[in-house]
């Protein structure tokens, strides 16, 4: 593994586990087993830094999301995918990450808009239009305007000042969130096949 690599993926676990404003450069360079020289021949600063790791979360995510993309009759296992998706990334990600990066690195908080814009609300509303096609989803609802909202949820539920992560479990309440939303959207016939998919996963 390349340097930079090597301390891009010490970086992603340190803050992940930890939170971004704890995680020193020197404990970067002590977990990577190199100086803290090294790190600043590759990374200007610690921002610089956030910045890449970031940049490679997210760009994991955009692939991941893609993956789950599917031509047919595949709404309700996407939705599925998407319940994984959110429970495996909120149980390995420190709960402040997200809320440290609004307040302190907006230039990798840009990255997170942009993420959202282009491939979050995309994927979403595209799902929800192929979601009514099929009769899984009400047909008077409007897509953008709901996926717009269903990503906005997901931001607040990170705000620490109204759910403090001391008090509550991030990942159990985004995925409730989630169900809560998807139960306002269903038909009968959604409401049918989540059940029944959500019943073969147990």
């Amino acid at each position: 593994m390349e340097t930079r690599d090597k301390i891009i993926a010490v970086a992603i676990r340190e803050f992940s586990a930890s939170g971004i404003k704890s995680v020193t450069m020197d404990r970067i360079a002590r977990e990577a087993g190199i100086s803290k020289k090294t790190i600043y021949q590759e990374f200007t600063d610690k921002k610089e830094l956030v910045y890449e790791t970031f940049f490679r979360e997210l760009e994991k995510n955009a692939c991941k999301l893609k993956d789950m993309e599917v031509d047919a009759d595949g709404v309700i296992e996407h939705l599925i995918e998407f319940s994984k998706f959110l429970r495996e990334r909120f149980t390995d990600m420190h709960p402040m990450v997200l809320n440290e990066i609004k307040r302190y690195y907006p230039d990798s908080w840009a990255l997170f808009e942009q993420f959202k814009e282009e491939y979050a609300l995309k994927n979403l509303e595209e799902l929800m239009e192929r979601g009514k096609e099929l009769g899984y989803f009400r047909p008077e609802i409007d897509s953008k305007l709901l996926a717009l909202m269903r990503l906005e949820q997901i931001s607040l539920l990170l705000d620490p000042s109204r759910f403090n992560p001391a008090r509550v479990n991030l990942a159990d309440i985004q995925l409730q969130m989630f169900e809560h939303f998807l139960y306002g959207i269903f038909t009968e016939k959604g409401r049918i096949a989540y059940q029944e998919q959500m019943n073969h996963q147990l």
